[in-house]
């Protein structure tokens, strides 16, 4: 039997945010998604954290300096928790021993016009 395709009314809408990663130490795609999943968690609780259709899209590398890295990456989210998820990156400032900014420059509802931001 064949699975039927969820018409567009009846699928979750989706936001996705554009983020700048600041860390002093070199992250992957994967250490990424754990802090994302970390601040969350403990910002707004595993409850609320289930909710909000976590998903790390694209993860750039865009400088290395002296004294930090920088990366850009493209996260989704449902629509309803934007502000929720916004709130979680903005507490997040470790990453083990070592210190980490992430901050939100843009925000879209598709992966193709969210790129603009990169």
């Amino acid at each position: 039997m064949k699975l039927k395709v969820l018409p567009p009314t009846l699928r979750k809408n989706n936001r996705y945010l554009t983020v700048d990663v600041k860390v002093t130490c070199q992250i992957t795609k994967d250490d990424l998604v754990a802090i994302v999943w970390d601040a969350c968690i403990r910002f707004q609780g595993e409850l609320n954290t289930a909710n909000f259709n976590l998903w790390v899209m694209k993860f750039f590398e865009i400088e290395k300096r002296d004294d930090y890295y920088r990366y850009r990456s493209i996260i989704r989210c449902q629509r309803d928790y934007v502000d929720e998820v916004r709130s979680s990156f903005a507490l997040t400032n470790r990453y083990g021993n070592n210190m980490i900014s992430i901050t939100t420059i843009g925000l879209s509802g598709t992966i193709k016009s969210s790129g603009k931001y990169i």
